[in-house]
Formats: structure tokens, sequence, C-alpha cells
């Protein structure tokens, strides 16, 4: 089970690269507008096939889910270590900016956090009101995403730990989507190719 916090354009984005990697079979969607949360059901049902419900209250979503993204403007937390279950794995994607904020500091004090940049996500993640509550230390920080990937630092060790990641985006993650983006308009002849100078 899988709920999304959040049902903007990131909302959407962020299930639909979820759908490409897991067996989604059933979506929670919350927003603060619940009409745009009812919109995001409708158009994300046929888009993935699978059972996707607007809800009134995440909180008891989320503490039947296995998978949360939070991708919301919200400047306050959202979850905090009693909404969520053991094995599960938050992405918390909008706090972008200090006064952001959707994760509270004791449930990254709990959870195996994995950053895309630590620096960043420091100034300005859901780490930064963490560090600045003292219930973590930079140190504490499991990984850079990279070092995951890489194979440095392992992902998930055990079925029980809770896993965020706490994600402020960077130029890099950009510029991977973008050359994704480039590679299947080439392979499918999409797009128009545009010639810039003499």
């Amino acid at each position: 089970m899988l709920t999304v916090i959040g049902c903007g354009v990131q909302g959407r984005s962020q299930l639909l690269a979820l759908s490409r990697v897991l067996s989604v079979e059933r979506v929670f969607a919350w927003d603060a507008e619940p009409t745009t949360a009812s919109r995001y059901a409708d158009e994300m049902v046929h888009a993935l096939g699978c059972e996707v419900q607007a809800i009134a209250d995440y909180r008891e979503a989320v503490r039947a889910s296995d998978v949360v993204v939070t991708c919301t403007p919200s400047q306050r937390p959202l979850l905090s270590a009693a909404d969520v279950p053991s094995g599960c794995f938050v992405a918390a994607v909008g706090a972008d900016s200090e006064a952001k904020q959707e994760l509270a500091p004791d449930l990254l004090a709990r959870s195996v956090v994995v950053v895309d940049v630590l620096e960043q996500c420091a100034r300005i993640g859901d780490l930064h009101h963490a560090l600045a509550a003292g219930a973590l230390r930079r140190e504490d920080v499991h990984a850079e995403l990279a070092e995951v990937v890489s194979g440095r630092r392992p992902g998930r060790r055990a079925d029980s730990e809770v896993t965020v990641f706490d994600s402020t985006g960077t130029a890099l993650e950009d510029v991977a989507a973008a050359a994704l983006v480039y590679e299947r308009a080439l392979d499918t002849g999409a797009g128009i190719e545009l010639r810039l100078g003499g």
C-alpha cells in the first residue's frame, strides 16, 4: 500500500515513477484541497490501472502503508514517528527551503536517513529541522543517495527499518532526467530539433 500526501504535479510524477519500480496495487491520496485529491485519484486510476482513493485523513492511511511520499509546501510537520509503521519507506520531497517542513524531528531520529545532498538538506530539507531541534547530528545521516546507488553504502538492512529519503532536489538529478527524456525522444522520433546559432 502507498500513500501520497500532496496531489500536485510532483505527486503525479512521484507516483508514476514509483509505479515503474514497485508493484502498486492500492494508493491513498491526500491533499489540503479535497477536490484536488479527488481529481488526482480519478486521473491516476486511469494512468496506472490500480485502485487510487482520495482520503480525508492521511494518518490512518500512512499507518497501513509500505511507502509514503510527501510532496507539499507545508511549513509544519505532517508526519511524526508515531504515524509511520515499522518497515515503511518515506520519500520527503516537499521541503526545499528553510521554512518548509513535512517531517517531525522525532521521525528522522527514529529512521535510517538518506539524503540527496547532505550539505543542502542540512540547510533547507527536513534534516535542517531535525538538526536544529537536536534530534539528529550530521554524522547520524546514513548516506547520500549517490553512496547507496553506487553500492558504497547499503540501502535497507532490515525489513523493520523505517527509511526516510530527504530530497531537496539537485541539478544532477535534473540533468539525468533531461538526458533520459532526450534519449527517449530520439528513440521514438518525438520532438523537434532546433539548431541555434549561424
